[in-house]
């Protein structure tokens, strides 16, 4: 069923239900109220046998008979008793209602308790009962009945007709209301089949359709920028990858001339192919990572930020030996929740990048809090113009190219830190006058254990 349809089929079930509600409260309050007057026909029946002298107070078509408590009726009744009346007659309920038929006609009974003693309006004179027993008033109703049948009836009519009016409108109701959804539903499949993620909906109007039509094209705009940001990918790992390449192509061309060498130019070409593959390795395992994006796999749990850091800085002590670097650790035991990969990935990255651009002999302080990440090194620092591009894609300093690198591990710590919703922030080392990374950790998030 299309949704036209459910559309439709809601609208008329709706209708239909109210329709239906309506004419039953309506037959219900017309039958309660004809049977309330009759009910208050009989009641002055009753009133004014008991109080009149005569029978003038009594209302035309009633009549009354009496009924002892071994069910016997004076005089003899044309319909069988309900259970109600006896029940009255042995004086178990004060008065009794009730609706009988006989011989195809319709009546009304009022049954009224009478206690041994009680006097009566008979026919001739007063009566005084020796025994239990009802007085039992009755008027003709059948003419009402009838009238309520046929009430019924009409009712029906009404109600069906109604609804088949109901489902008209519905129909015309939707198509109207659904052919703005239609359309967009066109320029949706429009741009599925195309595939030009460049295509914009109209966003005119401020109700669902026009929220729809914004939702859309915030979604086409995400595909667009991401599919960007791979051209651009591929196109980068391309240029970068080409270097390398060439170098380790021209190494590799002068293998048949290794008998012609000297042993220090065989050494040299051998470090070099080695540095070579080593950096295109590094690069790959960099671009795997990049393009992990922030929807990496693993589970989220929650890391020992001062332990990982730890280690991590022990390794980084080893590297930063040959350089003979010092690198100073102060940390408070802080949580966040993250992927320890990811996490390991990034802060590997910011220590790394202090040691390769600290000078010999020089100083990295690392400094942990509850809040907050800071790696400061001795280097040379980044300039202000700088700072807006040192996390780009493949981008590094002029003074940074004659250096090993790939330029894409400040990109992975950017994106590992929004990934944990948390800042990155690069600054200058007030105390030792190089770079200065502040990992901002979520305020949600990182909590001190």
């Amino acid at each position: 069923m299309s949704f036209r349809h459910r559309v439709m089929a809601a609208v008329t079930l709706t209708v239909a239900v109210g329709i239906a509600a309506v004419c039953s409260v309506a037959y219900a309050e017309t039958r309660a109220s004809v049977l309330s007057s009759v009910d208050q026909s009989l009641l002055h029946s009753a009133r004014a046998n008991s109080g009149a002298s005569d029978h003038e107070n009594f209302v035309a078509g009633t009549s009354f008979q009496l009924v002892l408590a071994n069910g016997q009726v004076y005089p003899p009744s044309s319909f069988a008793l309900p259970l109600a009346v006896m029940s009255v007659a042995h004086q178990h309920a004060p008065r009794a209602f009730a609706t009988v038929a006989s011989k195809g006609s319709i009546f009304r009974i009022l049954a009224v308790a009478l206690p041994i003693g009680s006097e009566i309006r008979c026919p001739q004179e007063e009566c005084v009962t020796t025994a239990d027993a009802a007085q039992l008033f009755t008027v003709e109703i059948t003419g009402q009945i009838t009238e309520l049948k046929h009430l019924k009836l009409r009712l029906g009519v009404i109600a069906l007709i109604a609804i088949v009016m109901a489902g008209f409108l519905a129909l015309l109701v939707s198509r109207s209301a659904l052919r703005p959804l239609t359309r967009v539903t066109d320029d949706i499949e429009g741009v599925a089949q195309s595939g030009d993620v460049s295509y914009r909906l109209s966003e005119l109007g401020h109700d669902e359709l026009g929220r729809l039509r914004r939702t859309f094209n915030s979604l086409l705009t995400s595909v667009d920028d991401s599919q960007q940001m791979q051209r651009q990918l591929v196109l980068d790992a391309s240029h970068e990858l080409r270097t390398p390449l060439t170098s380790l192509r021209t190494n590799a061309q002068m293998l048949p001339y290794l008998s012609r060498m000297s042993a220090d130019e065989v050494e040299q070409l051998s470090a070099d192919m080695t540095a070579q593959v080593n950096e295109l390795a590094t690069l790959i395992t960099d671009l795997g990572e990049l393009a992990r994006g922030e929807r990496s796999e693993g589970d989220i749990e929650d890391i020992a930020v001062d332990d990982l850091l730890g280690e991590l800085v022990t390794t980084a002590r080893t590297h930063a030996r040959t350089k003979h670097i010092t690198i100073e650790l102060e940390s408070s035991p802080v949580t966040v929740p993250a992927r320890a990969d990811r996490l390991a990935r990034a802060i590997s990255n910011l220590l790394s990048n202090a040691v390769k651009f600290s000078p010999e002999g020089g100083s990295i302080r690392v400094h942990l809090s509850p809040e907050q990440l800071v790696i400061e090194d001795s280097g040379p620092g980044i300039s202000v113009e700088e700072r807006g591009r040192v996390f780009d894609r493949f981008w590094r300093s002029p003074s940074a190219r004659s250096l090993p690198g790939s330029g894409l591990g400040l990109a992975i710590v950017e994106q590992v830190v929004r990934e944990i919703h948390g800042r990155i922030i690069v600054g200058e080392s007030q105390e030792l006058g190089g770079a200065a990374f502040t990992l901002k950790f979520p305020s949600t998030g990182g909590h001190a254990t």
